[in-house]
């Protein structure tokens, strides 16, 4: 009896259960931090590495770390190439017509026809409007009138300045009479050039009476009707011609452009004008530069010029606001490169040159010379046939990886090909990759204290009752 242990004693685990849970603890915590260990070594090698990295863990690797780096930019290129480059300058202008004519009544009188359309092309010397010449007509015919009866008193006047003359020969009359009638002979002369212009007046009231056009062009909306009165004085006049055919187009010319335009003009060149609507797409009419005005207006720095255009086709309009581009010169055998292609950073211009073999780009710094809408000239730093960037150049760095659009898609498949190897590297005899062994191990590690070889449990045995631990 005294050898048996009390009901209610506490049973004192056996030493080797202990022994066991601390080893097993151990090995748990060896494992997280192994698997800790490699999972930090999966997120922070590089992609280098995680390609050569041993076993199927190590391709996993690799994918894993290919796929968490940014992929390389896809860009667009161009090739430097030699092009003809125009010098020009671009200005805003407005259309002024060589001639713009308000067509007034030069007499006063009814308006008796208009005889043209508003809007209508008409020519010089065409006749527009006619007046009623009743009265012109009138004082013509009393103007002739009054010089044919003084052209007869002349004559008279002549006959008898002639006998008075014979018979002063023959002292048969004095010399006071002879006198006399050559005075009136004279007054007569003088009164019949008075009575012609008279009659050229009256001629010339008459003709006034039909309106014509002074110079060729539109005529504008009618500014009166048939049956008005209209006078010498009115302003708004019985039509307006514009001329149309050619054409001028105003701008101005910044004050340091002055030089060059005067120095072209000097040597005798043309400069080619040609005017663009207010988007600056579609060509208007092409001309060539006419005049430069004589002051520079100190207020903008700017001196008017003038350039004339044949506009044939009538698509220039008076008044109207068009782009002026006049072209200076031509260099030949311009480098050039598209626009989108240069860039400005804190050392100046440059350029992202591609490097075909490794599909790499290096910053090379360049100097730039004149531009075109599209293209721009490159005097120092790159050489013809050289490809740069166009397009995505805002991602790039010197010496970053890219990919043109015709590339084949190479990094999506490396990702394919790393999972691939991964899996492959699984045993034949369809048992778990060696990580996910590690994994099924700390698993059971961390379930259990110790396990036997031949899998029985090796759980603590409780001790038998009044038996002594084994």
């Amino acid at each position: 009896m005294d050898s048996q242990v009390a009901p209610n004693a506490p049973i004192t685990p056996p030493q080797r259960s202990r022994k066991s849970k601390l080893v097993g603890s151990l090995i748990a915590i060896a494992v997280l931090a192994a698997l800790g260990a490699y999972a930090w070594h999966l997120t922070h090698q590089s992609a280098g590495a995680g390609a050569g990295g041993p076993g199927g863990g190590g391709g996993r690797g690799a994918g894993g770390a290919g796929g968490r780096m940014a992929p390389p930019s896809t860009v667009g290129v161009a090739a430097a190439a030699y092009a003809d480059l125009p010098v020009t300058i671009d200005a805003l202008g407005t259309v002024t017509p060589l001639a713009t004519v308000t067509v007034r009544a030069q007499v006063s009188g009814i308006l008796q026809k208009l005889l043209y359309k508003e809007g209508d092309m008409v020519k010089a010397g065409q006749v527009l409007a006619i007046i009623d010449p009743s009265q012109f007509q009138m004082a013509l015919d009393q103007a002739v009138g009054a010089r044919v009866r003084d052209e007869a008193q002349l004559e008279n006047a002549k006959l008898m300045l002639g006998r008075d003359q014979t018979l002063l020969k023959q002292d048969s009359i004095a010399q006071q009479d002879v006198d006399t009638q050559a005075a009136l002979v004279k007054q007569l002369q003088g009164t019949v050039q008075t009575d012609k212009a008279s009659e050229g007046t009256a001629r010339l009231n008459l003709g006034y009476t039909k309106i014509v056009s002074p110079v060729s062009g539109r005529a504008g909306l009618r500014p009166v009707d048939l049956g008005n009165l209209v006078n010498a004085g009115d302003a708004a006049g019985l039509a307006v011609v514009t001329e149309l055919s050619p054409i001028d187009v105003v701008f101005t010319l910044p004050q340091d452009s002055v030089p060059d335009v005067q120095s072209r003009l000097h040597d005798g060149a043309a400069l080619p004008s040609v005017a663009y609507d207010r988007n600056r797409v579609a060509v208007l009419d092409t001309g060539a530069f006419y005049a430069l005005d004589n002051v520079i207006d100190t207020t903008t720095g700017t001196v008017k010029a003038k350039s004339r255009f044949a506009n044939a086709k009538g698509t220039l309009f008076a008044n109207q606001f068009v782009n002026v581009r006049l072209e200076l010169r031509t260099i030949k055998n311009a480098l050039m490169i598209p626009v989108t292609a240069m860039r400005h950073g804190s050392n100046g211009d440059f350029v992202y040159v591609l490097n075909a073999a490794d599909r790499t780009v290096a910053l090379r710094n360049v100097t730039r010379g004149g531009a075109t809408v599209d293209k721009i000239q490159v005097t120092n730093g790159l050489a013809v046939g050289e490809q740069v960037i166009t397009e995505g150049a805002d991602r790039l760095k010197d010496g970053a990886k890219v990919v043109l659009p015709g590339d084949k898609p190479a990094f999506g498949g490396s990702g394919r090909r790393a999972a691939g190897s991964a899996d492959a590297s699984a045993p034949a005899d369809g048992s778990a990759p060696h990580h996910h062994r590690q994994k099924g191990a700390s698993a059971s590690a961390s379930g259990s204290a110790s396990a036997s070889a031949d899998g029985a449990s090796s759980a603590p045995a409780r001790p038998a009752a009044g038996g002594a631990p084994q």
